[in-house]
């Protein structure tokens, strides 16, 4: 009899008789669990690895079999990395949101998506083509496999039944070890997951058809995994800003469009198309590619509660009345230093909303959302409730806060673009704050040092600055409105930046 195989550096033992390692549950459900995996089938001489993906259960869709071909037979017993990369595209059958990857920036991605377009890309550095038979001519690759199929689909889905078209995102149960991902909603077709692995499918494949290299090395460093470890701002956390330079809306409606029309002649999408005459199917498009692009480009990301690890909200939030009309910048003063990975700034978040809770006595967090230095911002009470973060003024706008003292010097200009170029335009857009906001620094409304000299001078050139101080002082407490009357929450020494 022969030798049991020896244990897999992150599993342990390997079940022969299974076909499969015999701790699959143990695997966490990570990029840095799926550089080792890619590295085995490097080794191996695996030649078509994103191909293998299809095979195993990627993107299936008669679009994705036309332009990309027959995935290669599955053998049995499966070989051992093809069973591991088998669990990460499906760990749970019945889960409504399967192979998605928790990645070391703190989003979450799809790999579907992702490997179809790093086969695409990897077929143009070897010189093949797509198909030349219309209406698959028409459709350009690596945006049909990734996003436009699901996109256009998403949107007819939507169009005929008024659910959702884009949307929601979800969370792991342990970022540490992630196992579960739950949607924080109704599912559609394009969840977040997906966005996220359709953008970096078409940046992946984008630079594999330039330069080929081999993939593990291309997403250790794409997603900033260095031996399972996360290290600096990884590219993956500018996703929206480069696929958004690579891509342009009108780019994307045109896909959209011309999937729109392979999709009508397909018999699962068919019956969805005709209904829909020449100028509702353009109407589509233009839709779906204005919104993916507002949502996921034009928009930042913001992490959820979940994600960086919220406790529960004490007793019951009180809701605002949205549109509200002012911006108010912070800066945290305490964590002294900005945070510039997810864990820095999920470890950041969970500090201080203790110190707002355990100190301050507060229910929550005071911030209405929270800017790190890593592409990402936090969300503390988000839209709907009211914070603690400018006494005398929590029901009239949201506070937002950059972690760190800016007192002498500047957050990074990325970190003032999310807020500045971002955050803002997007509430307007999405009504959550009224087009003729105002945009206060905390020192204008109590006595206090906050956002910081430096900070405070950026903001002055920001839209919507408005120049004008409140007060802490004894007459100013003694004309609060009533609304205001029911912030106590937000209320403690004037000075510092605390709330």
């Amino acid at each position: 009899m022969s030798p049991p195989p020896p244990p897999h550096p992150i599993l342990g033992a390997f079940s022969p008789v299974l076909g499969a390692p015999s701790q699959l549950s143990l695997l966490p459900h990570h990029i840095s669990s799926l550089i080792p995996i890619l590295q085995s089938l490097e080794a191996d001489g695996t030649p078509d690895i994103p191909s293998l993906v299809r095979s195993l259960g990627g993107c299936g869709t008669p679009v994705c079999h036309t332009l990309l071909g027959d995935p290669p037979p599955t053998p049995t017993p499966i070989p051992e990395p093809w069973a591991l990369l088998a669990h990460l595209l499906h760990p749970n059958a019945t889960a409504a949101e399967r192979g998605a990857l928790l990645a070391p920036d703190g989003s979450t991605v799809a790999l579907a998506p992702l490997f179809a377009g790093v086969e695409v890309g990897l077929k143009r550095a070897a010189g093949r083509s797509g198909p030349i038979d219309q209406p698959y001519a028409s459709l350009d690759a690596l945006y049909a496999v990734t996003i436009t199929e699901a996109l256009g689909t998403s949107f007819l889905v939507a169009r005929v039944n008024g659910t959702a078209a884009l949307g929601p995102d979800g969370c792991w149960d342990d970022v540490d070890n992630p196992q579960n991902f739950t949607l924080l909603g109704p599912p559609s077709l394009v969840p977040h997951a997906v966005a996220n692995g359709a953008m970096d499918g078409v940046l992946l494949g984008t630079r594999l058809a330039e330069d080929p290299i081999p993939l593990s090395v291309l997403f250790r460093r794409y997603y900033g995994v260095d031996n399972g470890i996360a290290r600096g701002w990884p590219h993956s956390s500018r996703r929206r800003r480069d696929f958004g330079a690579l891509t342009a809306v009108g780019k994307l409606e045109e896909e959209v469009a011309a999937m729109l029309r392979v999709l009508r002649g397909l018999p699962h999408t068919h019956e969805l198309l005709e209904e829909f005459g020449e100028e509702e199917e353009a109407d589509i498009a233009r839709r779906a590619a204005r919104e993916f692009m507002e949502v996921y480009v034009e928009c930042p990301a913001i992490i959820p509660r979940c994600m960086w690890g919220a406790r529960p909200y004490r007793g019951t939030p009180r809701p605002l009345s949205p549109p509200l009309g002012s911006i108010y910048i912070h800066h945290t003063f305490v964590p002294s230093a900005p945070c510039r990975s997810f864990t820095a700034c999920a470890r950041d978040m969970r500090s201080m909303q203790r110190f707002h809770q355990d100190t301050r006595g507060w229910d929550d967090i005071g911030y209405s959302f929270v800017v790190g230095s890593d592409g990402y911002l936090y969300q503390g009470r988000g839209w709907r409730w009211v914070g603690a973060h400018t006494r005398g003024h929590n029901t009239k706008g949201y506070g937002v806060g950059y972690v760190g003292n800016f007192s002498a010097s500047l957050p990074d200009p990325e970190a003032i673009a999310l807020v500045r170029d971002g955050l803002i335009p997007c509430a307007v857009r999405a009504g959550w704050l009224h087009q003729n906001y105002t945009l206060h620094g905390h020192r204008q409304m109590v006595n206090t040092s906050c956002p910081g000299d430096a900070l405070f001078q950026e903001i002055q050139t920001w839209h919507g600055f408005k120049v004008g101080t409140g007060s802490c002082d004894s007459a100013g407490i003694g004309h609060l409105s009533h609304s205001d009357a029911l912030e106590m929450e937000g209320w403690g020494k004037c000075g510092g930046c605390w709330w």
